[in-house]
């Protein structure tokens, strides 16, 4: 009989995708922060795009949560890198982003090693973590928060790797919790089962060191290194701990689809370029606004290029920002 975790396995690649869209856009509004704070999410909470984008990763959360619950984390967790495709096709048509050839070719060869997971994954319910599982989920936690706090001071790509990754970490620690809890049979226990508790910790600090990832670079950069840092942990924990099947005769399949999914999204870290400039930070100096120009906080260097005249003026002007972006 065929699982309802299919469906729920696509939907959440289509969620994922616009998600990741939707708060690149919103985060590349905000100022840049250069600190561990959740601070960040109420600021970018003031953005409509980002609550938009916000509630179609709730609802990708959701399908992966219920998805979870016949489907092995490997395959799930792989999956959530789909989205980078959904992700790009949108940026491509809605927001004009041009992709580098390199870029197209690893985002075919991670659909090429998810088709390869989905061929080999067997559905089957999860085993208990148990008492250690959750202590270690707990620890995670705050050995995460603890790498976030520094890793927050680097700028640029390596910013947005390291920060990405982390979130991919704790996304990762997320998903382990959420696979046994989804055969949890009575809402009385769900509410009072820990690793309900840890799932929502997990959850918001990867939220927010995805949100300061974004804020440095390329977006696909950000999402391809959260995706990378978050499947092994997690396949290798399934695989071991939680009782995830793999069809028989073909772990060969399973293992070149994972290693193919995973080589993509690595690669997807060092070509990917960046689909944006960020926005000039309040105390950096800007230049003045021509009569008639609407001003705004945080008016990007491509918004001023466009409102600056043709003149002489106006090249020279345009010349010292585009240096400093």
């Amino acid at each position: 009989m065929a699982s309802s975790g299919w469906w729920f396995l696509a939907m959440m690649i289509i969620a994922y995708g616009v998600a990741n869209m939707l708060q690149s856009v919103a985060a590349t509004r905000t100022t840049l922060h250069h600190s561990f704070h959740p601070g960040l999410l109420l600021r970018l909470a003031c953005h409509r795009t980002y609550l938009v984008g916000l509630t179609c990763q709730m609802f990708g959360f959701v399908l992966a949560f219920l998805a979870r619950r016949d489907l092995p984390l490997f395959l799930v967790q792989a999956s959530v890198a789909a989205g980078l495709g959904v992700t790009a096709v949108l940026g491509v048509l809605v927001l004009k982003w041009r992709l580098p050839i390199a870029e197209v070719a690893l985002l075919v060869l991670l659909f090429a090693g998810i088709t390869a997971l989905i061929l080999s994954a067997q559905p089957a319910p999860s085993r208990p973590l148990g008492t250690a599982g959750t202590i270690a989920l707990a620890a995670a936690l705050g050995l995460i928060g603890v790498l976030g706090f520094f890793a927050v001071r680097l700028h640029g790509a390596p910013g947005s790797v390291a920060l990405g990754s982390l979130a991919g970490l704790a996304f990762s620690a997320a998903a382990v919790a959420a696979r046994p809890l989804a055969s949890v049979q009575s809402f009385e226990g769900f509410l009072r089962d820990p690793l309900l508790y840890l799932l929502i910790a997990h959850s918001i600090v990867g939220q927010l060191l995805l949100g300061l990832a974004m804020q440095r670079g390329s977006t696909t950069a950000a999402v391809a290194a959260m995706d990378a840092a978050g499947a092994v942990p997690a396949a290798i924990v399934g695989l071991l701990l939680l009782d995830d099947k793999i069809w028989p005769g073909r772990e060969w399949l399973a293992a070149t689809g994972f290693l193919v999914t995973l080589a993509a999204v690595i690669g997807l870290t060092r070509y990917a370029e960046p689909q944006h400039h960020h926005t000039v930070a309040p105390t950096e100096e800007r230049p003045a606004l021509p009569s008639g120009a609407k001003k705004s906080p945080f008016l990007s260097p491509s918004a001023l290029e466009g409102a600056l005249p043709n003149s002489k003026d106006g090249a020279a002007q345009r010349g010292r920002l585009s240096t400093r972006s």
